[in-house]
């Protein structure tokens, strides 16, 4: 059977991009059940009320993640809301728990994917974005559009 290569996308986390001003990103592993990796792999799962926290023990875990259960599955299918570990390395852990220490900052999944085979998350450390922010980053994104269309249209004349 041969080896998946590249990087598949299954769920992104839009909302977040809006809500917080994104600093510093990571891959993680994360550690999931085989039913888990099935409904992953038929593209199912949703990031959207989702949060990353760091327990005592210095474990660091993706919390309310929807991972449907696996249409054929049978008894022993998974729970879909459940904590799931990611696989991270000590520094890296340190690292973030430093970083999310300082007021104001939280740790935010962006997307889950398959990356040669093996399911990833991109977690971030992010800021909450005020609300004359998200309006200021909505308007940069529209004038940018409308900038698109009125270069597209003029080369499209000549």
């Amino acid at each position: 059977m041969a080896k998946e290569t590249g990087t598949t996308l299954i769920a992104q986390n839009r909302r977040a991009r809006h809500d917080y001003q994104v600093e510093d990103r990571f891959e993680a592993g994360i550690a999931l059940t085989g039913t888990e990796v099935k409904s992953l792999r038929e593209g199912r799962a949703s990031l959207v009320e989702s949060f990353v926290s760091i327990d005592r023990h210095h474990e660091v875990w993706l919390e309310n993640a929807n991972i449907p259960e696996y249409l054929n599955g049978t008894w022993n299918n998974h729970a879909p809301k459940r904590k799931r570990k990611l696989l991270l390395h000590a520094r890296q852990i340190v690292n973030l728990e430093r970083q999310v220490q300082a007021k104001g900052y939280t740790i935010v999944p962006l997307s889950i994917y398959f990356k040669d085979g093996r399911v990833k998350v991109e977690i971030a450390v992010a800021r909450g974005k005020r609300e004359y922010d998200k309006r200021q980053s909505l308007r940069e994104e529209q004038d940018k559009r409308e900038a698109l269309r009125v270069m597209r249209y003029k080369n499209r004349r000549r």
